[in-house]
């Protein structure tokens, strides 16, 4: 039995010097990933593995050299470490040409709007050393780019006929093409000729003091809503250099303490045989190998800092840290007997799924219908919603009587035949607040909803 245990620590240990030596390779070279936090619809994202574009999850990392499409259908979203996001409405296409880090640290990004429509809301961080510089950002578009010094959330759309519109919602931007430099203010925008037959006037601009709705405009203002609610949600007891992944941590689950482990995070509505690991999948990047992807929409962070760890009596938590690396391979603390340490194929190059993979997954993913009785209501919640647990908080108010809420997933809840595998939890997971301990008990009722 306890060659069986060492063999088993030996394994563990290998698991952890593997993600060790590519999180390593990886901040040496001063590389960044990013995320891919929103898709509606058809997207497809050319990892820059060789194969071209496939389909995209969400949480896939985005590295330089990605590309993101979009169809008629579709929708996706970008989230930079610092929780600014670059959105694409449908039939666009952009390219991430550089993504990297400063001799000072500072961020380093250049996207490519190839067509379509792109919004932008940066959170821009200025140099504390005024001899140093700041982060960067630059969207090129046909002969044109975009620059800015400060935060700002602007629209970029090219249409089929050769001209380029930039509205700028909030803050301000600076652009450059064949025909010089020019600035826009808040609530303006500008119009350039990109194919003008006539030389002297390719790249013109005309500036006005307003700016016309586009149609993915209200999808935008829902995003950047969400963003800005959740991002900065109070209790979370952590400090992280990191913004991306903050927002969905506050609006799916709640930070508590649990003796033994500190503070931690736990997602709401899971059952009591939820594993972090039944559900996902791997893909496949150059230079860095086989990456965890999770399929649940908070599933970045949790996988790629810190730890999950399992808690007799409250189940699995994540223990936030490891700020100084970026995990390729999730890590993994106590597990229980029988539970298999998260290990990436060993050969190939494509998207390996695991369990029920990346398209649906049965902890506020995908579609689900919370059941609120007795008989108040009944409702079906889309992934992502920012109103769904306010609706479900407005109905629970105009009942006295105690809330049971159970949720029926699209697919049976039952654990996967294959994958990593997971042991019963002795009790409900449920309970707890970011302000104080938590202890495992057996109420119904739902967690309360972040503010």
């Amino acid at each position: 039995m306890a060659i069986t245990r060492l063999g088993k620590m030996l394994a563990t240990w290998a698991v952890l010097a593997a993600a060790f030596l590519v999180v390593s390779a990886s901040a040496e070279s001063k590389a960044r990933i990013v995320r891919l936090s929103e898709v509606q619809g058809t997207v497809r994202i050319d990892r820059a593995a060789g194969d071209g574009f496939d389909k995209a999850f969400i949480n896939l990392p985005v590295i330089e050299g990605s590309r993101v499409k979009t169809g008629k259908d579709g929708r996706a979203e970008v989230e930079f470490e610092d929780g600014g996001t670059l959105r694409l409405a449908p039939d666009s296409e952009v390219d991430f040409t550089r993504l990297a880090l400063g001799d000072d640290g500072q961020k380093l990004s250049t996207v490519q709007l190839v067509f379509g429509t792109v919004y932008a809301d940066l959170h821009l961080k200025n140099a504390r050393d005024k001899e140093k510089t700041g982060d960067q950002f630059l969207l090129n578009f046909a002969p044109e780019s975009i620059t800015m010094a400060e935060a700002a959330h602007f629209r970029v759309e090219l249409d089929g006929a050769g001209k380029a519109t930039v509205a700028v919602f909030k803050g301000k931007l600076s652009a450059t093409g064949p025909s010089g430099q020019f600035e826009v203010a808040e609530k303006h925008s500008a119009t350039i000729d990109l194919k003008n037959d006539d030389s002297a006037k390719k790249g013109a601009f005309v500036i006005v003091k307003n700016y016309e709705d586009d149609p993915s405009d209200a999808w935008d203002r829902q995003q950047t809503d969400y963003h800005d609610r959740y991002a900065s949600a109070g209790g979370s007891g952590i400090s992280s250099p990191y913004g991306y992944g903050m927002t969905d941590l506050n609006y799916y689950g709640n930070f508590m303490t649990v003796p033994g482990y500190g503070n931690v995070w736990q997602p709401y509505f899971i059952g009591a045989n939820w594993s972090p690991f039944q559900d996902g999948g791997w893909a496949f990047y150059p230079g860095a190998g086989y990456m965890w992807v999770s399929g649940y929409p908070w599933g970045w962070m949790p996988y790629n800092y810190g730890n999950w760890a399992f808690a007799p009596g409250f189940g699995w938590v994540w223990q936030p840290g490891n700020w100084n690396s970026w995990n390729a391979l999730p890590l993994v603390v106590n597990a229980p007997v029988g539970m298999k340490v998260p290990a990436a194929p060993a050969s190939g190059y494509q998207t390996v799924m695991v369990g029920r993979g990346l398209a649906a997954n049965p902890t506020l993913g995908a579609s689900h219908r919370l059941t609120i009785n007795p008989g108040s209501a009944s409702f079906g919640v889309p992934r992502g919603s920012v109103r769904h647990l306010d609706r479900l908080a407005k109905t629970m108010d105009r009942t006295s009587r105690p809330v049971v809420v159970s949720m029926v997933p699209p697919v049976p809840a039952t654990a996967p035949a294959t994958g990593f595998g997971t042991s019963p939890i002795p009790t409900p997971m449920r309970g707890g607040t970011s302000t104080g301990t938590a202890s495992p008990h057996t109420s119904s009722a739902p967690p309360p909803r972040p503010h």
